[in-house]
């Protein structure tokens, strides 16, 4: 059966603005459309996961009896007849395309969730999934938590610029929405930064009128991480099919193919909530591949849906999982998810940083049609951004000790469960190792802060 056609309908108002903007937008694809579907979790009228119409990732060893059960032609008939029909992800997880069953009077294939549901049944889960849906994209499950919200020209980035050169030696790959053109003009803490090896790993959003959505979110999410790591290698690509979205299929060959370029942390600012709450296979055996490359750590937004329900790929015990504190830097933002597979929380809300030029038409309640004018600098907020502050900081620390990522990454979640909040968790401040400051005694913060605390002791 096909999607429930009143999703729209049943969507919280700012949901339903950030969905239809990633459906039209596969919708419209160059290179083929792709129809999205939605299920809606009724109780909270938040989308309970997306997915591309028509196709499974299947386990290898399971795949024979997958195609039996769905009724699906054999194997070798696939090869034959339709190898387009099967699409190798990674070893061990193939793309299956379904087709519909035969005798049947309506040409349609299965829809999604109930093919999985079958496989369920009679395999047990996680042998076949949805071909999820990943994004940037607000409530969805992603980053950032809200649109990008003017400034005045000039502005300094937020947090500011550290001046002791760390990151010196480490390179990052930030999976994203690439890089604009000339990111270093204005921005000087961008200098050396740069695209992956694709023409669409640069962003051509830059001076455009209007701004397109997610334009320049690699740049500003780019320069949170130098502010931290001001001499890291920074490498930023375009992860996504469309604009701020992509699908786990395309997303999973994009970093193996990363992962002989020496890199020291893959940075991921991309999440989505899955069916079921089940882990993404295709992600799961890219980071069994990652655990081959000794002291390479993976860092990932938490997602923005201030739920405590798992978002992928944050939720795997093998990555480093970030959410954001409020402005206050001593409560969760209201945004963040949250709950124990959540590492650590860094600052998120209000940061300033690299951004384009031109007209922004907003595009989510209760702002949309809103026009805000930019002058190359943002405010913004998501776990997008508190989570280049924690990658800084890794990058920032192993350029001074010489350890590898995962030691790094290790030390540091260690200092911030020492100096966790109560009600909160574990969390890391942007500080400058020759600007720290002694901790409070008080117990109201973690960080001594005039101005922050509100305690009376700053």
């Amino acid at each position: 059966m096909p999607e429930s056609p009143s999703w729209r309908e049943e969507l919280e108002p700012f949901v339903r603005d950030e969905v239809r903007v990633i459906v039209d937008e596969f919708a419209t694809e160059r290179g083929g459309r792709v129809d999205i579907g939605v299920e809606v979790d009724h109780d909270d009228r938040r989308v309970d996961y997306m997915f591309a119409q028509g196709q499974l990732l299947v386990r290898d060893e399971y795949l024979p009896r997958v195609l039996e059960l769905l009724e699906q032609p054999t194997l070798e008939e696939l090869r034959a007849r339709f190898p387009a029909r099967l699409e190798r992800v990674i070893t061990g997880v193939v793309l299956l395309t379904l087709g519909p069953p035969p005798g049947r009077k309506r040409r349609q294939p299965l829809y999604v969730p109930d093919a999985v549901q079958a496989v369920d049944d009679d395999l047990g889960p996680g042998i076949a999934t949805p071909d999820h849906v990943l994004t940037v994209a607000g409530t969805v499950g992603g980053c950032p938590a809200t649109e990008p919200e003017e400034v005045y020209a000039g502005i300094e980035p937020f947090p500011s610029v550290c001046r002791d050169g760390g990151g010196q030696g480490v390179l990052i790959y930030m999976a994203d929405t690439g890089l604009l053109d000339s990111p270093q003009v204005g921005h000087p803490w961008l200098a050396g930064v740069r695209a992956g090896h694709r023409p669409r790993d640069t962003d051509k959003g830059e001076g455009q009128n209007p701004i397109p959505p997610y334009t320049a979110h690699g740049t500003f999410v780019a320069g949170v991480a130098r502010c931290l790591a001001p001499q890291a290698e920074v490498i930023v690509t375009n992860a996504f099919a469309v604009a701020g979205s992509t699908l786990e299929s395309r997303l999973v060959p994009h970093l193996t193919g990363a992962l002989g370029l020496g890199v020291d942390i893959f940075h991921l600012t991309i999440a989505a909530p899955s069916r079921s709450d089940l882990p993404l296979i295709a992600f799961e055996a890219w980071l069994k591949l990652l655990g081959q490359y000794k002291g390479v750590v993976c860092v990932v937004a938490a997602g923005n849906s201030g739920t405590r329900r798992p978002s992928w790929p944050a939720a795997f015990a093998e990555v480093v999982s970030v959410g954001a504190l409020a402005g206050d830097w001593r409560s969760r933002a209201s945004f963040s998810n949250h709950g124990g597979w959540v590492d650590v929380y860094a600052p998120g809300r209000d940061l300033v940083n690299a951004y384009t030029t031109g007209t922004y038409k907003c595009e989510v309640e209760p702002y949309k049609n809103q026009k805000r004018q930019f002058y190359g600098m943002a405010k913004w907020s998501g776990t997008s951004f508190s989570t280049p502050i924690v990658t800084g900081l890794i990058a920032s620390r192993m350029s001074r000790t010489g350890e590898n990522g995962q030691q790094a990454a290790a030390a540091l979640l260690a200092e911030a469960r020492a100096q966790a909040i109560p009600g909160v968790g574990a969390i890391l401040l942007p500080e400058c190792p020759g600007d720290r400051r002694p901790s409070h005694t008080c117990g109201c913060c973690a960080a001594h802060r005039p101005g922050h605390c509100g305690c009376g002791c700053g």
